[in-house]
């Protein structure tokens, strides 16, 4: 321990004590085993600090991802600083998990999932090639975070109660059902990115770092501990213009950009380099800015329109995870970094929901998830399938 600041220990103390209920709460009690999910990253190494610190029986786990056979594609993307969550720098991480449960004195597990990845990579890649815009992060954390990691771990014998992460978000019970409520810390919330789990991940998942109120006070705890990542840079997300290295070799089929009036104006290298609502390599000339509205795979067609052409008020989603059985005083967010706004959700068939908002959103985009809330609860989430065009 290093940390000489009274202040700093008072509220850690403090921290302590109100995650301790928050824990009780939900019934998570001191003789548990807890698996705690290390990244690398500063946040689950502070989370599994204060899970120790708080006396569970702790131990770590990871996952391998970064299959060797992508090395000479990410040849060019190595020169980049930039860290993502696949790349051949998973090795960095992995050697500062292994400092980092060294120092706290906790067993370690890396659980190979290579092969599994690869259906994160496929998604990736088919997405963009039917004119969609993917949300790896999402369907990672599901699948891999807490399917595939969780089962190669008890098939192989390990043994625990819980599951643990360093994401942002409270695990609360409402209306009887297990949810998510928003971290304290609104601006690092992660309840988004964990809109896909379901009453069977919420069960055995606890998320203390949600009682957090900022990421200063995380890196504070790591430093508490003296552990080698407190001042590290957080990673990125699967960062699409970094990782569209992986369509090298793909055939790539050419096509048309036209306007919303179908004239041609233009054409594009593939409709994988293009989301809706991009500016910036469209490739055109123009006296007014163009924007990517729409993306048809169908035709292989690229459109293209002023900003305004952007803002549409209704959508049609399918794949629905609906958490909590409520439709009402609903709020959606269409992005990770979007406000929630007030929308209202109807059915359409078992696995399909219109969404109309009540103000015009910009560059509603299929593929993307669009996660629902009441209030600070997490309601449900779904994919979208395609813009209502005004």
């Amino acid at each position: 321990m290093i940390n000489s600041d009274l202040d700093f220990k008072k509220q850690y103390q403090t921290f302590l004590q109100n995650a301790e209920i928050e824990l009780d709460k939900i019934g998570v009690f001191k003789n548990s085993k807890i698996a705690v999910g290390l990244s690398g990253g500063v946040d689950s190494a502070a989370n599994l600090a204060i899970l120790k610190e708080l006396g569970f029986n702790v131990f770590a786990i990871t996952m391998k991802i970064w299959n060797p056979k992508y090395e000479k594609i990410f040849q060019d993307i190595s020169k980049n600083k930039t860290h993502g969550c696949f790349g051949p720098e998973e090795i960095e991480d992995i050697n500062d998990i292994i400092t980092i449960t060294k120092q706290l004195n906790t067993e370690l597990y890396i659980i190979d999932l290579v092969e599994e990845y690869q259906q994160i990579l496929d998604y990736f890649k088919n997405e963009y090639f039917n004119g969609r815009t993917p949300n790896p992060c999402v369907k990672c954390n599901w699948q891999m975070k807490f399917e595939h990691l969780l089962e190669k771990a008890i098939q192989s014998k390990i043994n625990f109660d819980y599951f643990s992460t360093g994401h942002y978000v409270k695990k609360i019970i409402y209306k009887g059902l297990y949810t998510l409520a928003k971290a304290n810390y609104l601006k690092k919330d992660q309840s988004y990115y964990l809109s896909y789990l379901n009453q069977k991940h919420f069960e055995k998942s606890i998320f203390p770092l949600g009682y957090i109120e900022n990421k200063e006070f995380t890196r504070k705890i790591a430093k508490y501990y003296n552990l080698k990542v407190y001042n590290k840079p957080d990673s990125q997300n699967f960062i699409s213009s970094k990782y569209i290295e992986i369509f090298k070799n793909q055939p790539i089929e050419n096509g048309l950009i036209k306007d919303k009036t179908g004239k041609i104006l233009g054409f594009h290298k593939g409709i994988h380099l293009y989301t809706i609502g991009q500016r910036k390599g469209i490739g055109l000339s123009s006296s007014k800015p163009l924007y990517v509205i729409n993306i048809d795979s169908s035709t292989n067609t690229i459109v293209v329109g002023e900003k305004e052409d952007l803002y549409q008020k209704k959508l049609i989603a399918r794949n629905l995870n609906w958490i909590i059985p409520e439709f009402e005083n609903l709020s959606a967010k269409i992005r990770y970094t979007h406000e929630p706004t007030r929308c209202v959700v109807k059915k359409i068939d078992q696995d399909i929901i219109e969404v109309e908002f009540y103000e015009k959103q910009l560059a509603i985009t299929p593929g993307q998830i669009i996660s629902f809330y009441n209030n600070d609860i997490l309601i449900g989430a779904a994919t979208i399938d395609k813009v209502i065009m005004d």
